[in-house]
């Protein structure tokens, strides 16, 4: 009985797996530009997150060294870090404007002749 259901789990599996592994068509040109803006403000997202925590960290540190300070304890020197960068304001990536189509050439030689773009050349009737 267990043979028969681990069997039939298996080929279940298998059928709906092979929708699994279909290729998917190429994203558009929108598309890829809102996943490059999604990306590019990920990134910015994680620098202002390690900006605020600079941040909160030299604030603190701040506050420790004034405490010890009052109440009359030694404090080593602070050790210098490099200063917090602000990312500043989110600016979305420009999309970069589609480049002119080349057109094909019929021939190497001299006398060669541009050919349409998308236009099919057959060998056999190339001069």
């Amino acid at each position: 009985m267990t043979r028969t259901l681990t069997l039939i789990a298996l080929a279940a599996g298998a059928t709906l797996s092979a929708g699994a592994l279909a290729k998917l068509p190429p994203p558009s040109e929108a598309q890829q530009a809102k996943a490059a803006e999604t990306k590019a403000r990920a990134a910015w997202s994680d620098k202002v997150a390690a900006f605020q925590l600079c941040r909160a960290q030299d604030k603190i540190a701040t506050r420790y060294y004034a405490e010890r300070q009052a109440q009359g304890k030694d404090a080593r020197a602070a050790v210098q870090t490099a200063p917090c960068a602000d990312p500043g304001p989110f600016v979305a990536p420009v999309a970069a404007a589609p480049a002119a189509p080349v057109p094909a050439v019929a021939s190497t030689g001299a006398d060669a002749k541009p050919v349409a773009p998308g236009a099919v050349q057959s060998p056999a009737k190339a001069p």
